[in-house]
């Protein structure tokens, strides 16, 4: 359905004026390395995110590639980043831990004002204990915190962990909910600990002993060899608000897993209670069922993932999980996907299996596996789009990729920001511009109201010659006589306008929300009151677009 929504455009907006190259196909900005590299009409409206993992700045781009906004920091990333609905900023930050060196180290969870001001901060960080890659906030303002926990070689042997498999250390994982207080305070107000569900079928004397394939539930300690500290590495959650649930990723056993978020601490230390009556155990895993004592090595299916994430209401795929597949050590050779999944579940929230006892489904929703492939080794993550595309990030190429659900990209851009912080120059390279995770922002997100979004320049050095100028600011409804612009939802390559008051040889003018300009038509005539039909060599994607005629000001309406 498209419908009007609104009949005089008052805001100032931006038109991308590229004299290498055209906007109405996919166009790549000749000679560019860093930056913005390629776009089509067809890419989101949005703001992107991203925190450089070797620079200590957060930055905020539009998607022609300008930054828009910036906050310096003391600390490198550690890992993840967001921006939230009041207008602050949710940020990691890597500090000195000698005990916890594995890469994704954070230690310090802190948030930021739109002016830089840290507002709150709260530290996990010392010799048993460290905040790593990714934390979320909660509807109530509490945040999770995904965090290491330091075990004894004794305590793992207790355990029922092979010795063999032991060295100086044994870490294992938690999430924590914090209650922020003050301004360096907070309230630890439920947790969760992977060693509170473990089985093993190594040590018949220690009270954890069973088959593991008999304990879907339970986590097997002796699962993955070596005697390497960092046993699990978890290295991002999402949490489902209507479920009350949270989805891990555990990137050494190379799947997911749900737990339930509804129960008590007690609860979830034990094996029945909350919503689900499982207590802490899993209610969900998936991704490699031979790490619960199932399947065979084709049954696998991640491979290293990250950013496991439930895709929202209204989207494509909803209520489903996306998740980034690194493809490290895949079988048939490394290289990254990003998988879609829909679990099963009955009419009292269990999670089904397949007669094999291993949880469904058996097979892919929808994946983005491009020819030729592409390759993330670490890091990355991808988030779903409201118009059904999805924005990837190939972190360890620093490299951003807006994708449609057809798998052609319509936006490209590269991180010019490299080690400790340095930005490289146009035509260049960025040495270790690798980023974690990018994160899109609509808009109308609720936490740009009332901030300065004014475009700067591109963040890259000596910058192509590519600029963003503003339309007119204002319209003078005599000249559209309160003019209706509509789609016809049945052509989607066709834009159908109704003329209040006659034209004669005027010039018309389609731009995205974000000042991008689509199309334009020139010597369209009509008579008042007449409908003419104007046609585009795209179909119009869900979404604010912008009319304009004869340059002068605009009317806005809407595409849902």
């Amino acid at each position: 359905m498209y419908r009007i929504f609104q009949n005089c455009f008052m805001k100032k907006t931006r038109v991308l004026s590229l004299a290498v190259a055209s906007m109405l196909s996919v166009s790549a900005i000749a000679q560019a390395t860093l930056g913005l590299i390629s776009s089509t009409p067809a890419n989101e409206d949005g703001y992107v995110l991203f925190s450089p993992n070797f620079g200590t700045t957060t930055y905020l781009i539009d998607k022609c590639g300008y930054q828009v906004h910036s906050w310096p920091n003391t600390h490198q990333p550690g890992q993840s980043v967001y921006f939230m609905e009041d207008g602050s900023l949710l940020r990691t930050g890597r500090v000195n831990n000698q005990t916890f060196n594995a890469g994704g180290l954070g230690g310090i969870i802190e948030r930021i004002d739109w002016s830089g001001n840290v507002t709150w901060s709260y530290t996990i960080s010392s010799a048993s204990e460290c905040q790593h890659h990714d934390v979320h906030q909660l509807p109530n303002g509490n945040v999770l915190a995904i965090a290491y926990e330091l075990k004894t070689v004794a305590q793992a042997t207790d355990a029922g962990r092979d010795p063999s498999q032991l060295g100086n250390a044994f870490w294992s994982e938690k999430i924590v909910e914090i209650q922020p207080q003050g301004t360096t305070g907070g309230t630890i107000v439920w947790e969760w600990h992977a060693w509170d569900h473990l089985v093993q079928a190594f040590d018949a004397t220690k009270a954890n002993y069973a088959q593991v394939a008999d304990h879907p539930e339970l986590l097997d300690i002796n699962y993955g060899g070596g005697t390497v500290s960092d046993w699990l590495h978890c290295n991002g959650l999402d949490y489902n608000e209507q479920l009350d649930q949270i989805v891990l990723s555990c990137h050494n056993h190379s799947e997911i897993w749900i737990i339930d978020h509804s129960t008590t601490t007690a609860e979830a230390a034990a094996h029945a209670g909350g919503n689900s009556g499982k207590g802490g155990d899993f209610l969900f895993r998936w991704g490699n069922p031979q790490v619960y004592g199932h399947g065979t090595a084709a049954d696998q299916k991640f491979f290293g993932q990250h950013n496991p994430r439930w895709i929202p209401s209204g989207y494509v795929d909803e209520s489903k999980l996306m998740v980034f597949n690194n493809g490290l050590q895949r079988t048939g050779g490394n290289y990254s996907t990003v998988d879609v999944i829909a679990p099963v579940v009955d009419a009292n929230g269990a999670y089904g299996m397949d007669a094999n006892q291993m949880y469904l489904p058996q097979a892919l929703s929808w994946t983005y596996s491009p020819t030729p492939t592409f390759y993330s080794m670490n890091i990355s993550g991808a988030q779903p789009l409201p118009n059904g595309h999805t924005l990837v990030c190939a972190g360890a190429q620093g490299t951003f990729m807006e994708v449609d659900y057809e798998g052609n990209m319509v936006w490209n851009y590269k991180s010019p920001v490299g080690q400790n912080g340095a930005i490289a120059t146009q035509g260049g390279n960025a040495t270790q511009n690798s980023v974690f995770r990018c994160t899109q922002y609509p808009i109308d997100y609720a936490g740009f109201t009332g901030l300065d979004l004014t475009p700067g320049v591109p963040i890259e050095l000596n910058p192509l010659a590519y600029d963003c100028n503003m339309l007119a600011a204002g319209v003078n409804e005599s000249v559209f006589d309160v003019a209706v612009f509509r789609v016809n939802a049945t052509h989607p390559n066709e834009l159908m306008i109704t003329a209040g008051s006659a034209l004669s040889q005027a010039s018309v003018t389609l731009y995205d929300l974000s000042g991008r300009q689509l199309m334009s038509w020139s010597n369209v005539n009509m008579a008042s009151g007449q409908s003419s039909a104007l046609n585009t060599p795209f179909a119009l994607n869900r979404g604010v677009y912008v009319i304009s005629i004869d340059g002068v000001g605009g009317v806005r309406f809407l595409v849902d």
